[in-house]
């Protein structure tokens, strides 16, 4: 199902105008060309590398980012000159929540500290506690980031507001030698423009902004002053489909593209599939399976759901906000499997390193019956974002027997999975306005015949897996580069993108899955106060 270096699936004739849209996701750099009409014409990828750090620490290497993106772009222009000739755009997305120092020059001081990254948690304990305290941050600062934001700091750490603050203490030369703290999508368009910006969905988990009016985004002084950040250290912040600038004559050179090519703000990643996904009127939501996983859809007004960590924020769509229900670990937790569990002389290792970790699963997965012979899988291997924020939770195989199999133990994680989506999905449903009855599904999860089957019948819902679904976040990309230059609009979205199939639920197996969810929140509750006492000795 994904688009595959050098697939041609432009239509004949005149070459239109065309977008180079890149998606910076956690295991690497994705390139794309995009026309106006959301046909993708080659695709390139790169992996870059993740490091885990003691202390739940997490980072990647800016400059690593850069050179993949170059080496993506020669090999798209070397496949499609015609086509990379009528780039006249260039437009990210890219992984959230991610956090990079830089000084005066423009230049990165550390390796970017990413959304995984925990070491921020005491820092941000420290700076925001009090009495009485919201998950362990003053009542009364909690209230206000929930009245402004919508949102408030993830007591995980996880996001730039806890990030900063860990530079501050931690790394104080760093600090003060830092100019502006830029997330990952903003590090990019510093390095095509020069310009260092945010954009509204970038800042978002800062929480420093006002967003109650999403046409209108802009810092809250009494957040900024509250936040134990310098406010000239924070960045500009404008529109995700505002043109920036144009390519600075290093960029250009880099990407062998001429100086005069626009670069549209972008979007992260979440906000930039709801768009690849087709998914803008407000109600539709998607499933995106990466390494995270989220539900996300479009509605017309800002709302917060404290208990659930689900709230609706500024997106790509000037008039509308964006519901997102991020889960911490989905692919994640495949990544794990493949790496210390089957082994390296496994086959599906080998077909993983070919490209085909999907296509093999999905000739074991199938011989396995749906509940996967009693055993259950949760996939809290990094913690949970919703619908708990714990970053206490843990990852577990239950009720392993010697009768189990291999063959069982993977269609467990895959079902694990969807039964996380599930238990996000409740919320959800009362978040909407009206409950979801179908989803759209992207990402690169959606390779996965039977891991879509699976969730069509855990969910109990239709399951529309989009045309080419890996391409979501690079085709949200290079859409809303064309509506940032006015070739398209965002009414024209929805018909842009193809829905590929759609996967019924199975009612045979519905009584199963009801019994396997019921079985997975009780581990849940059972579970949590136990993870968190592991935690505190370690």
């Amino acid at each position: 199902m994904g688009v595959g270096p050098g697939t041609a699936v432009s239509s004949p004739g005149a070459i239109a105008p065309q977008v180079l849209a890149a998606d910076l996701g956690t295991s690497g750099m994705k390139l794309a060309l995009v026309g106006a009409d959301g046909r993708l014409v080659g695709w390139e990828s790169e992996p870059v590398d993740l490091v885990i750090l003691p202390g739940g620490g997490a980072e990647q290497t800016p400059a690593q980012w850069w050179e993949a993106f170059g080496r993506c772009a020669l090999r798209l222009a070397a496949k499609h000159p015609e086509h990379y000739a009528a780039v006249t755009t260039v437009c990210c997305s890219t992984q959230g929540e991610g956090t990079i120092p830089v000084d005066a020059n423009g230049e990165a001081l550390t390796d970017c500290v990413l959304w995984m990254d925990m070491r921020g948690a005491p820092n941000l304990r420290r700076q925001f506690g009090g009495r009485p305290s919201v998950n362990g941050m003053a009542a009364s600062r909690y209230a206000s980031w929930i009245r402004l934001t919508g949102g408030a700091p993830s007591p995980t750490g996880k996001d730039p507001a806890a990030h900063m603050l860990w530079v501050r203490d931690e790394l104080p030369e760093v600090y003060e030698r830092t100019a502006v703290f830029l997330n990952v999508l903003d590090y990019l368009n510093l390095r095509l423009t020069g310009r260092a910006v945010a954009t509204v969905d970038s800042i978002l988990t800062s929480w420093v902004t006002d967003n109650r009016n999403p046409g209108r985004v802009a810092y809250d002084p009494g957040l900024v002053a509250g936040s134990g950040i310098d406010a000239d250290k924070l960045p500009e912040i404008v529109a995700c489909t505002d043109v920036i600038g144009t390519l600075t004559g290093a960029a250009a050179e880099h990407l062998g593209l001429p100086a005069s090519v626009q670069v549209v703000a972008g979007a992260i990643d979440v906000t930039a599939a709801a768009i690849g996904a087709g998914t803008v009127a407000n109600g539709d939501c998607h499933l995106y399976l990466g390494t995270s996983s989220w539900i996300a859809g479009h509605v017309p007004a800002k709302k917060t759901d404290v208990v659930h960590s689900i709230a609706s924020v500024p997106c790509a769509l000037p008039d509308r906000y964006l519901m997102i229900a991020l889960q911490a670990t989905a692919g994640g937790n495949l990544d794990w499997l493949r790496d210390n569990v089957v082994g390296a002389g496994d086959p599906l290792v080998a077909a993983d390193l070919r490209g085909e970790f999907f296509a093999a699963s999905d000739q074991i997965v199938p011989t396995v019956p749906a509940g996967s012979n009693g055993v259950i899988y949760t996939p809290w291997i990094y913690g949970e974002r919703a619908p708990v924020d714990d970053l206490a939770l843990r990852a577990g195989l239950f009720n392993v027997s010697l009768h189990n199999t291999r063959a069982d133990l993977l269609r467990a994680v895959f079902e694990g999975i969807a039964l996380n989506t599930r238990w996000l999905l409740r919320p959800v449903n009362r978040f909407l306005p009206a409950p979801v009855n179908s989803i759209r599904l992207v990402g690169g999860g959606a390779r996965s015949d039977s891991w879509t089957q699976i969730l069509a019948d855990v969910l109990g819902v239709p399951v529309h897996r989009v045309a080419q679904p890996v391409a979501a976040n690079a085709r949200g990309a290079g859409l809303i580069g064309a509506i940032g230059v006015g070739a398209i609009t965002a009414s024209d979205v929805p018909g842009l993108v193809e829905v590929a199939d759609v996967h019924e639920p199975d009612p045979g197996v519905r009584a199963v899955y009801d019994e396997a969810f019921s079985t997975f929140v009780d581990l849940h509750r059972r579970l949590a106060p136990l993870y968190r006492k592991l935690a505190k000795r370690g």
